[in-house]
C-alpha cells in the first residue's frame, strides 16, 4: 500500500507510491555524450578563458594570476541592478520594479567538467565565491533574500554547458520561503528547538536514509523526500544563514558534495540535477528557529498535473532504497 509522509521541517506532504515504486537502478539514464568528450575549451563559450568580459566581473579567485573561479554579472539578468524599487499597489495586486542582482559563478576554467569531476579545491572555491558574493549583496539595503542554485543539464534548466552556479538577490522574500519560516517558527515556539536540528538528529539516529556524517555535515535522503534520490546536506552547527558558514565548514561541505555528486554521476549515469542552498532572509539571519542547508535534486522524474494542482509530489522510489543505492555506489578515491 502507498504511504503519505510529511516532512516535519517544511510540512510538505508526499505520496510514496509503493505500488508504482521502481528499483533504484531503473532510474539510471540512457547513455549520452559524456562530459569528458567535450572540448576542454569552446571558442564561443562566454565562460571559457580568453572570452572574459572584464566589465561584468565581480570577483575572481585567486585574485592574482590565472583565475580558477570567477563571478560575473549575468549578461541577460532576470533583475536589474540600478534603480529604485518603486512599489505599486493597484486593485489587481502589488508590483515592484524588477530590481536586484543576478550573478553567475564560473566554477572552472575547463569546459569539459562538472562538480562530480572537479577537485575538492575547486568546489570549495565555488562555495567560497558564493558566500563572498552573498555577503556583499546583503549590503544592498534593497535586497531581502538571496537564492543560490545550480542547474546541471537541460531538464534542470541549464542553457550553457560550461559548469556554473548562480545567485539571484531579490527585493522580496518568496512566499514558499515565508511559509517555511512560519513553520519553523511555530515549531520553535511549541518545542523550544530548531526543527531542522531535530530532523537531522532523528535521521542520524535512524540511520536508514543516511549517506554521510562528517565533522561538520550530515547528508541524508529525507523521510518524506519529494522525489527519488533527493538529498539534504545539513550543517551540524546551528546557523540560519549560509553567509555565516566558516572556512572549515565550506571545506567539509565541498568534500561531502563532491562525494554525493560522484555517486550520482557513476550510479545514475550523470543525471540532470539542481542544487539549492536554502538560507535565511537578511532580516532572519540570526533567527534561532532557522537553519541553512543544501538540497540536491536529481531530475530523474517529471512533475505533471497532479503536482501542479495539489502542490504534493508522488515519489516512485522509497527514500530508504534511494539512500541504500547511493551508499553502495563504488567510486574511486581522490
Amino acid at each position: 500500500m502507498s504511504e503519505i509522509r510529511q516532512n516535519i521541517a517544511t510540512r510538505e506532504w508526499v505520496i510514496i507510491a509503493t505500488e508504482r515504486a521502481k528499483r533504484p537502478e531503473q532510474f539510471v539514464r540512457e547513455p549520452r555524450e559524456r562530459i569528458t568528450d567535450r572540448p576542454i575549451y569552446a571558442p564561443d563559450c562566454p565562460f571559457c578563458p580568453g572570452n572574459e568580459e572584464i566589465d561584468l566581473e565581480r570577483l575572481r579567485l585567486p585574485e592574482q594570476g590565472d583565475w580558477i573561479v570567477r563571478v560575473v554579472a549575468n549578461r541577460f539578468p532576470a533583475l536589474q541592478e540600478r534603480g529604485m524599487l518603486q512599489p505599486n499597489f493597484s486593485r489587481f495586486g502589488h508590483a515592484l520594479a524588477g530590481i536586484g542582482h543576478h550573478e553567475v559563478v564560473v566554477e572552472s576554467r575547463f569546459h569539459n567538467t562538472c562538480p562530480a569531476l572537479e577537485t575538492i579545491d575547486e568546489i570549495e572555491l565555488t562555495l567560497r565565491a558564493n558566500r563572498q558574493r552573498g555577503i556583499a549583496l546583503h549590503g544592498d539595503p534593497r535586497i531581502a533574500q538571496i537564492i543560490y542554485f545550480k542547474n546541471h543539464g537541460v531538464s534542470a534548466g541549464a542553457s550553457l554547458l560550461h559548469p556554473h552556479t548562480q545567485l539571484l538577490a531579490l527585493p522580496v522574500v518568496p512566499h514558499n520561503i515565508e511559509d517555511r519560516i512560519e513553520t519553523a517558527k511555530r515549531h520553535y515556539s511549541a518545542h523550544w528547538e530548531c526543527v531542522f536540528c531535530r530532523m537531522r538528529n532523528e535521521e542520524e539516529h535512524a540511520g536508514t536514509r543516511m549517506l554521510a556524517q562528517t565533522d561538520h555535515f550530515s547528508a541524508f535522503v529525507p523521510y518524506a523526500a519529494l522525489s527519488p534520490f533527493h538529498v539534504w546536506i545539513m550543517p551540524h552547527r546551528h546557523t540560519a544563514s549560509f553567509s555565516d558558514a566558516t572556512d572549515p565548514e565550506l571545506r567539509d561541505l565541498a568534500v561531502v558534495l563532491r562525494d554525493l555528486l560522484k555517486r550520482m554521476y557513476v550510479g545514475l549515469g550523470d543525471p540532470d540535477y539542481n542544487y539549492v542552498i536554502r538560507t535565511a532572509p537578511r532580516r532572519e539571519r540570526t533567527a534561532p528557529y532557522l537553519h541553512w542547508y543544501m538540497s540536491v535534486i536529481p531530475r530523474v522524474i517529471r512533475t505533471a498535473g497532479f503536482e501542479l494542482g495539489s502542490g504534493m509530489y508522488i515519489n516512485t522510489a522509497l527514500p530508504e532504497a534511494s539512500a541504500e543505492f547511493l551508499r553502495n555506489v563504488k567510486i574511486a578515491d581522490g
